[in-house]
């Protein structure tokens, strides 16, 4: 059963993908949806633009339906990740100081008034400028190890705040200071293919060379002394780690914002459904985080005349997710050292 349930997850997955394309303010009905998406979609062929199902389905819906999916698959993935290489159910991917970075880029583009990929593109970098910061401030302290990456992490991520709040108090309150605050809280309705494109190929990259390298964390989470003993390079392997996940993040936050707690909550759901071995763990994690933030997207957008951004529904519903595991498995004595 364990070894079936991430093909029934993904099947699920596919199912709630279609299910989301009939919602919103134009339903379409689910037997269109499917015609749709089988006659047009996987050939690329050109549609019909006076056919308002189709336009609907192919150039509203089905780009931010993919986008939703993608990002909820890469933050989950590392997530698990980052929780097998630091050995601790606590840590999530954003703790290198990525996913500040990049809205330091974002809302720089924003205020610069640069295009919607000169946004993504910013923030992108911007998050991975970030990382290596850390990268540089844990080197410098004289240690690499996992607690020195985190407090520089901690730090950069400090000053990117700051900076971000000194741009919002410098942004003209009528013009630009909505669009930040909108896109600080997380919103995937500016979904595009190009930004699609950019995600699926992170993604499918770095999400590629985690799942490659799902033996080695399984040994980096028996313990630095016990992975080393069987001819593991620690530092090494855990600076890729990093390096990967901090590649999804900022990707992720670069299209749509920061997107908080799904890194943290789904990888616990995973790890209760399959267990701590990482083959089976990381795919797992992979379908639940696009069900998940998929299923918070269709709330979003469907819940209230006006969206609500995805990032406020995401930390609504995983505190109190997460206040229940860990009060759960505290209770059972898996956290306590």
């Amino acid at each position: 059963m364990v070894e079936s349930l991430p093909i029934l997850l993904y099947g699920l997955l596919f199912l709630l993908m279609l299910f989301s394309l009939s919602l919103g303010r134009y339903p379409v009905p689910f037997a269109d949806v499917a015609r749709i998406v089988l006659t047009t979609f996987p050939i690329g062929a050109v549609g019909d633009y006076d056919d308002a199902p189709w336009v609907v389905v192919e150039i509203v819906r089905m780009p931010r339906i993919l986008l939703v999916t993608l990002c909820g698959m890469a933050l989950a993935m590392s997530g698990a990740a980052m929780q097998g290489v630091f050995r601790n159910p606590l840590v999530g991917p954003e703790i290198a100081g990525v996913s500040s970075g990049a809205s330091l880029g974002g809302v720089a583009a924003i205020m610069l008034s640069w295009p919607p990929l000169g946004i993504v593109g910013l923030a992108f970098g911007s998050g991975l400028a970030a990382l290596a910061a850390a990268f540089v401030l844990a080197r410098l302290a004289g240690r690499g190890g996992a607690l020195a990456l985190v407090l520089s992490g901690v730090i950069i991520g400090g000053f990117c705040s700051s900076l971000v709040g000194l741009l919002q108090t410098l942004a003209d309150p009528m013009v630009k200071l909505p669009s930040i605050v909108y896109w600080l809280l997380g919103s995937f309705a500016g979904a595009t293919y190009e930004k699609v494109a950019i995600v699926a190929g992170v993604t499918l990259v770095a999400g590629t060379l985690l799942l490659a390298l799902r033996w080695r964390i399984n040994l980096l989470s028996l313990g630095e002394t016990d992975a080393k003993a069987l001819g593991v390079d620690v530092d090494a392997l855990r600076w890729g780690l990093m390096g990967l996940v901090a590649l999804m993040v900022a990707a992720q936050v670069s299209v749509s914002g920061v997107v908080g707690w799904l890194g943290l909550i789904v990888p616990h759901l995973a790890r209760m459904m399959v267990g701590p071995e990482h083959t089976r763990l990381l795919p797992t994690a992979a379908a639940l985080g696009g069900l998940y933030l998929l299923a918070m997207d269709d709330i979003a957008r469907s819940l209230t005349e006006q969206e609500i951004p995805i990032g406020l529904l995401t930390s609504a519903v995983g505190a109190p997710i997460f206040a229940f595991l860990f009060w759960k498995t505290q209770s059972k004595g898996r956290m306590r050292e």
